[in-house]
């Protein structure tokens, strides 16, 4: 019989399958997982923590979790566009709350649901450092996807009608950086992929 911790446990590696909804719906060819983006922000917290004078255990931790919930309600890609957010914000949390919740609660660890919280608030500098890594992450993949050629950019998707390239992705970053560091690195990012482009991005 299937204990809980193992039923969990499988469920915590449906994130490895689960693809990201943004790359999905611009037709990228062959698009991450969430677990492959967990994997790309838990990185840039191990190497730029104690840049930003953050705990850089906690911060890889709490970036490891920090979608554990889409393992159960999938990824609900971020949209600039007007009109285009297929959920409300809060209704996203409240059922990602409920699967973090039933995800953890196996491993009788109320510290990972308690950082998973801390991540949601974004009112500590460990937090916010944490979610402007995962802004970073989905920027350096789109320039990534960019340099790869990974889409046809020339064909049409209802998906992308205000933003061309990848830019809807950089667009819906901008706004919500809360630190320097990360501003920074957007910037710096964003000059690439514009290189890549040849015209400024649309933000």
């Amino acid at each position: 019989m299937m204990t809980d911790e193992l039923g969990s446990l499988l469920e915590w590696f449906d994130l490895k399958d689960e693809l990201r909804t943004g790359w999905e719906l611009r037709n990228v060819d062959s698009p991450e997982s969430v677990a492959a983006h967990t994997w790309g922000t838990a990185a840039l917290c191990l190497l730029y923590a104690d840049q930003e004078d953050v705990d850089r255990q906690k911060a890889v931790t709490m970036a490891l979790i920090h979608d554990l919930g889409e393992a159960r309600t999938g990824d609900i890609a971020t949209r600039a566009e007007d009109g285009r957010q297929t959920i409300p914000t809060s209704e996203k949390e409240t059922a990602e709350r409920s699967a973090v919740t039933d995800l953890v609660g196996p491993f009788n660890d109320s510290e990972l649901l308690s950082l998973w919280e801390e991540y949601e608030a974004r009112d500590t500098p460990t937090a916010q450092f944490v979610k402007d890594m995962d802004l970073v992450d989905n920027c350096l993949q789109a320039l990534k996807y960019e340099r790869q050629n990974r889409y046809d950019e020339a064909e049409t998707t209802d998906h992308f009608t205000e933003f061309e390239n990848l830019d809807e992705f950089f667009a819906t970053a901008a706004p919500r950086f809360q630190t320097e560091f990360g501003q920074d690195l957007f910037k710096q990012i964003k000059s690439e992929y514009e290189s890549e482009i040849g015209r400024p991005c649309q933000l």
